[in-house]
């Protein structure tokens, strides 16, 4: 599906990003593989993760080249770019998919702890989108595929930093959609699941636990690559704008903000008026302040 084109994604040393390199490869994409090979938190460098997705795209017969600059940078974010430009002259496909996770308590996150997973997550994608925009305008053809997390789409603790970025790139995609629509140039996101270090701490003690952990961890991140590997292709013509959720065999079209319910009165509004018309017309249709975990409340099917 992906014959002739080039793919960049970003953060493909590992987990999900490793998974969507080797399936577009597969697919018949040259990959631009770019990780700076940091921690899950962002500290340390190493060449070696992108080495290792490098080798499993090469041994299945696919083509690939690496890159280890940083999207949170502009300057290295239009390296990663030049990096397909030099290596394939051109680029068709950007997956963002790079990110770092500093999970702490609202109250406890320091700046740091913000502006760090913002920097990775959202600049992160607008630095790289931005870079291979010109690229796309200019052959008039090119797909963004994002992701995103149901923590910022929905909900979680502990992640002010992670679900801010996260919804904040479903907002960047919409504009790149609008903008670019001109152009022929697609932008989507993905938010993913996976089994993962945040979710391996489910009770595995009776044989009902067992099982249920056995079923989550058939969420393997290879699950996810099926999806970007349609969006990237030109069979997702007419595909844009979209926020879709992976989890294991289930695919879902996420819901976009709209308005729920309406109160008007002719005269106006007075914040008593509120109070006594207004708040009790719109209370039964106010969104609960739940979680991931409480709309995905089923075990993946």
């Amino acid at each position: 599906m992906l014959e002739g084109k080039v793919a960049i994604v970003t953060g493909a040393g590992g987990g999900i990003g490793r998974e969507i390199a080797v399936a577009m490869a597969l697919a018949g994409a040259d990959v631009v593989i770019n990780d700076v090979g940091a921690s899950l938190t962002g500290q340390g460098l190493s060449a070696s993760p992108a080495e290792q997705t490098k080798q499993i795209i090469e041994q299945r017969g696919g083509k690939a080249v690496i890159s280890t600059d940083s999207v949170a940078e502009w300057a290295s974010a239009q390296k990663i770019v030049q990096c397909a430009m030099d290596n394939f002259g051109k680029v068709d496909v950007v997956v963002n998919n790079a990110g770092i996770l500093r999970d702490v308590i609202f109250h406890k996150m320091s700046p740091e702890d913000w502006l760090s997973v913002i920097g990775v997550h959202l600049n992160g994608s607008f630095f790289v989108s931005r870079a291979a925009a010109d690229q796309f305008r200019a052959q008039q053809s090119g797909s963004y595929v994002h992701m995103t997390s149901t923590s910022g789409l929905v909900g979680n603790f502990g992640q002010a930093n992670y679900s801010a970025a996260k919804l904040g790139i479903t907002a960047l995609s919409k504009s790149i959609a609008l903008d670019m629509q001109r152009y022929n140039v697609r932008s989507n996101c993905i938010a993913p699941f996976a089994w993962s270090r945040m979710t391996s701490s489910i009770p595995a003690e009776t044989p009902e636990q067992k099982a249920r952990v056995a079923k989550l961890q058939q969420m393997t991140p290879d699950k996810n690559a099926p999806m970007a590997v349609f969006l990237a292709s030109d069979k997702a013509a007419g595909f844009t704008g979209q926020v879709f959720a992976t989890r294991y065999n289930e695919i879902f079209l996420m819901s976009q903000s709209r308005p729920i319910r309406s109160v008007h009165r002719g005269e106006g509004w007075t914040p008593e008026l509120i109070a006594e018309h207004g708040a009790p017309a719109l209370k039964a249709s106010l969104i609960p302040l739940d979680r991931s975990q409480d709309v995905f409340a089923w075990d993946p099917v």
